[in-house]
């Protein structure tokens, strides 16, 4: 009797524990490259352009291959597609550790294909399982995907260098510290395991969605649309160039390789502190554009006071992580169905995504025909004005409507 009264409990935490590594390993393998830029880009003799492509990369198979991802939920079941998602993370790490330059590419390529997965059919999980804890779980894995990125941002260089001090050969000491990182999803795949005895599909929401392409010629939706853009766009520029940008501001490399976890670790706090915050506040205007003018200060201050830059990532990864759960949050509250918001959510992140992969490409080459980062930089700082422009517009106490004919927040049933 005690057995079958504690096994739905056991069942629910291993469930649990699954989702939380699966989290981990949605950023960690990107965010990981970052501290390592430098040296992968001697060992291979990339411009900085080309190093660039290794964050713009993964935001263009984000872009394109998420639309898949839902029509693989629905054949294979969310498990057996999250079970995927995590053997195609594992594979591309282990393509990416090769130590040159096609299965740098090609890896990152297979681990971006795996995270996109993931990324599309976790919140369908989430809510399918979850219907009352939505925003603690969501919280809490958006908390383990910033703890990830830390954790790997901050251990790139300490790892390259125990490559380096135990002489490890048979592949570079980046491509060494890149691999570690499969001990996450690996581990993911045991706590997985469990769940392969299920088929169940995603949520209606996931699995069927209404094109709504009136959302594509509405004001509101564009708002939404671009305020997720440019906090992406700002967002990757930093997880790509911050570490290089310190070195050459004097850090260290490892200096650098901490500054650049704090920013990570610092875009999981607001999930923790905003999600139970923001159901009561009604007006989320002056949130919203706060949260950019965060970043817009840290930036600034990145320019005038670099040796202040722990405190500079702090500040702009509260800001950047704060404002990419208002987006979100925003793209509920502001549609006035499950599958309108859907329909907005697929817009808002194929287009976020598409404007967020030029980033790190344009910045890489605007530092290689300057050899400055001052340039870049203050592009940066007027992009964030502009994001607090639009943050301000997509924060209005209005739903969208098919009709488009917008009503107040306060009046409609979906705020709920």
């Amino acid at each position: 009797m005690t057995l079958q009264s504690s096994s739905p409990i056991t069942s629910k935490a291993l469930l649990v524990l699954g989702i939380l590594l699966i989290a981990i390993s949605l950023r960690s393998p990107i965010t990981g490259v970052g501290p390592l830029l430098d040296a992968i880009s001697n060992e291979l003799h990339l411009s900085a352009t080309q190093a660039g492509m290794l964050t713009t990369l993964p935001l263009l198979v984000f872009a394109f291959f998420s639309p898949v991802a839902s029509k693989i939920g629905t054949k294979r079941g969310l498990e057996q597609a999250l079970m995927l998602a995590l053997l195609f993370i594992v594979a591309g790490l282990l393509v990416r550790s090769a130590g040159n330059a096609l299965g740098l590419y090609l890896g990152t390529t297979v681990i971006a294909a795996g995270i996109a997965i993931a990324n599309v059919l976790l919140p369908s999980l989430v809510k399918r399982d979850f219907p009352t804890h939505i925003a603690m779980v969501t919280s809490i894995y958006v908390l383990m995907m910033g703890a990830g990125s830390a954790i790997s941002a901050g251990l790139a260089i300490p790892l390259s260098d125990l490559a380096s001090q135990f002489s490890v050969s048979f592949i570079p000491s980046w491509a060494f510290s890149l691999g570690c990182l499969l001990l996450f999803p690996i581990i993911a795949i045991l706590l997985w395991l469990p769940q392969m005895s299920h088929h169940s599909v995603p949520t209606k929401d996931t699995e069927q969605v209404d094109s709504h392409s009136y959302l594509w010629r509405e004001a509101s939706a564009w708002h939404i649309t671009l305020f997720l853009a440019l906090n992406s766009f700002l967002m990757y520029i930093f997880i790509s160039w911050l570490p290089t940008i310190l070195v050459d501001n004097g850090y260290s490399h490892h200096q650098a390789g901490v500054v650049h976890g704090v920013l990570q670790l610092f875009t999981a706090v607001p999930a923790l502190v905003l999600i139970p915050f923001m159901s009561k506040l009604k007006d989320k205007r002056l949130l919203s554009f706060s949260l950019t003018f965060m970043a817009f200060i840290a930036i600034i201050g990145l320019i005038v006071m670099p040796h202040m830059a722990m405190l500079w990532a702090v500040l702009f990864g509260f800001g950047a992580g704060g404002g990419f759960i208002v987006a979100l949050t925003l793209i509920s509250l502001r549609t006035s169905t499950a599958k309108q918001a859907a329909a907005l959510s697929g817009m808002a992140q194929f287009s976020g995504y598409l404007v967020a992969a030029t980033g790190p490409m344009i910045m890489g080459e605007l530092h290689e025909q300057t050899a400055s980062w001052q340039l870049p930089l203050m592009i940066c700082a007027i992009c964030s004005l502009v994001w607090g422009g639009f943050a301000w517009l997509a924060a209005k106490d209005e739903v969208i409507l098919s009709s488009r004919k917008p009503v107040s927040l306060t009046t409609s049933e979906s705020i709920s």
